[in-house]
């Protein structure tokens, strides 16, 4: 019987052992497809470099670097070569501030004006009756303005950060902080929030925010490759990647210069990142973690808004829904670097990626490689096991509910108008969301909708559930929850989800142009305070942009006709007939602009353009 009984488990352990050697073979061709196909897709776009760590299971399974750290250069990447990681800092930052007040050395929920001593919040309207507090701030929930900062380089007035919240050298926002509305009411993405953040902490604890990072976070994890110093100071790191434009040029230096640090000032690897993230899931698994704690991974990650993204945390975006899976991550952006960091709530695996390049270069291969990634490592669980109701079947949706929510929206998904509308759409008795953020992020054009009842949708890669709010059968706005979150809610109005500019696209999109014309002009009629004007332009744009020649066409000359005396309006037909070879069309047009507007440089400089080009013939 026991020779029995261990020939069984030998049998079985070479069995585990086979598919275990097996899954591994499969993981290292997976691999090394993406490691060709992404060079493909670098020389595709002119990135110049790129660095990604894999994570499984609570274990980095994968790195790998392509290109090189400058134009000017043949140095490769190389697994320790530092990014400016840009935003990737805040949720760095909020984990920092989770751990003091763990140590019992801030609170949280205390005003942040009792531990600022350089600087005082602005007066406002919105605050008189309410104290602003750390956690606000974290969860862009304060309503402070001043949302991304420009980089410095050797050689610029660089301003200290009481400079920055007072708006001085400040190429982008040139104005002193300010509140937007009442705190904890609504979101607002806010870099100059995090300022404050950096403000109190210094004020509070008598140094460098650099260095407070460091000694609670960096070294406990030994990370060698990380910091908050800046390339001006005594200390920062020497293997780094230097920053380029969208034509593979390196930005003046190459290397940037951040002093609002807590937003943006951290200098990463993607292993490094990876190793942040990976001591977060073992904390919120209650298991492995040595330095943050199970409580401050809870903290950072608990969603505090539904506002925004539909999904936000202490420094955490919580809105991504890859996979049809919990994540928390955060993107960073700075001109000519980037990254992101995704992990996912439960099971430990996750995806570090950072570029030195400008966005149209990076973000097309960086969406391409955690779709990969995600897709062939299988991260993905089905929809119908995601809550409680196994009827799915699409056939059973109400009429009555069917045709109220046809038709275009704003982004309702994530709340990034603008990305474009979301429109949704029957076919063969099925309901499909298209959506411009889940194209962009998965090359999926319609997403299925999955009724559950109630009114209510989930949908492929995305957390939250959408409940549209009918009476007598009549759309009059939508509400987005998240399981287990109810207390979160957010809910839509109908003026909120069908604007004048969601009727407007939906006008020209779906009727002739003489009929979508008539159309227009009586929703003119209805909205006599609304910009069309703008919109026209940009639903132009759109369309030239799509390769619809003659629609971009139609509609900027509506637009002059509407709006005669705007010299933008034909600034833009001048443009367009440019781009398409109609030279003496376009010198027209920018004569008109020019007529209507005599400071307009670009039409005169364009117009000195064409009669060079013309003369040249």
């Amino acid at each position: 019987m026991r020779r029995t009984i261990l020939i069984i488990l030998l049998a079985f352990s070479c069995a585990q052992s086979f598919a275990q050697k097996k899954e591994d073979i499969n993981k290292i061709n997976v691999f090394e497809d993406l490691k060709n196909s992404t060079s493909e897709m670098m020389r595709k776009y002119n990135l110049k470099g790129l660095s990604v760590a894999v994570f499984e299971n609570y274990k980095i399974i994968w790195t790998n670097q392509w290109g090189i750290k400058a134009s000017d250069s043949s140095e490769k990447i190389d697994e320790n070569t530092a990014f400016s990681t840009a935003s990737i800092s805040k949720p760095i930052t909020a984990i920092v501030c989770a751990m003091l007040e763990e140590k019992g050395l801030i609170n949280l929920d205390d005003p942040i004006e009792n531990y600022l001593k350089r600087w005082k919040l602005p007066e406002s309207n919105f605050t008189k009756d309410i104290k602003v507090t750390w956690k606000q701030l974290l969860s862009h929930t304060a309503g402070t303005s001043q949302g991304g900062f420009e980089d410095y380089y050797e050689g610029d007035s660089i301003p200290t950060i009481v400079e920055s919240l007072q708006g001085k050298l400040l190429p982008r926002s040139k104005k002193p902080i300010e509140f937007l509305f009442k705190p904890a009411t609504n979101f607002e993405y806010s870099g100059g929030g995090y300022v404050i953040i950096q403000c109190a902490l210094e004020d509070h604890f008598k140094k460098p925010l650099a260095q407070i990072v460091k000694e609670i976070l960096l070294d406990p994890l030994q990370l060698q490759n990380s910091t908050m110093l800046q390339p001006n100071e005594k200390g920062f790191l020497n293997n780094i990647a230097k920053v380029h434009n969208s034509k593979g040029e390196i930005i003046r230096t190459g290397i940037p210069i951040t002093p609002q640090v807590a937003p943006s000032g951290l200098w990463s690897t993607p292993t490094d990142l990876a190793l942040i993230a990976i001591e977060m899931q073992k904390a919120l698994s209650g298991k492995g973690n040595k330095t943050i704690s199970t409580a401050v991974a809870k903290k950072v990650t608990d969603i505090a808004t539904m506002n925004g993204p539909r999904g936000w945390s202490y420094g955490w975006q919580r809105s991504l829904g890859y996979g049809n899976l919990e994540w928390f991550s955060h993107d960073g952006s700075n001109t000519g670097t980037g990254g992101d960091l995704l992990a996912t709530m439960t099971n430990g695996n996750g995806i570090a990626i950072l570029a030195n390049g400008d966005k149209p270069n990076r973000l097309p291969v960086m969406c391409y490689v955690d779709k990969e990634i995600i897709s062939k490592l299988h991260w993905i669980k089905p929809i119908n096991n995601n809550n409680n109701n196994n009827n799915n079947n699409n056939n059973k949706i109400p009429k009555a509910l069917k045709d109220a929510i046809k038709g275009y929206y704003t982004e309702i998904l994530y709340g990034y108008d603008r990305l474009g509308v979301t429109k949704i759409v029957e076919e063969n008795n099925h309901l499909y969301l298209h959506s411009p953020y889940l194209k962009d992020n998965f090359g999926v054009e319609k997403n299925e909708m999955y009724y559950i009842g109630n009114n209510s949708f989930r949908i492929e890669n995305y957390p939250n559930i959408i409940r549209f709010n009918l009476n007598k059968n009549e759309l009059k706005g939508l509400t987005i929850s998240r399981p287990k979150y109810t207390s979160k809610e957010l809910t839509l109005t109908l003026d909120q989800i069908r604007t004048p500019q969601t009727q407007l696209i939906e006008i020209f999109s779906e009727n002739t142009f003489e009929t979508a014309v008539n159309h227009f002009r009586k929703l003119r009629l209805k909205f006599p305070n609304y910009n069309f004007e703008e919109n026209l332009n940009n639903l132009g744009y759109n369309y030239f942009n799509k390769n619809q020649i003659d629609l971009s066409l139609q509609i900027f000359k509506l637009n002059c006709s509407e709006y005669s005396q705007s010299a933008n309006t034909y600034d833009s037909l001048g443009e367009i007939y440019e781009a398409v070879g109609k030279l003496e069309l376009a010198k027209q047009n920018y004569q008109k602009s020019l007529e209507l507007n005599p400071k307009n440089e670009n039409a005169a400089q364009m117009i000195a353009k064409i009669d060079a080009q013309q003369k040249s013939k």
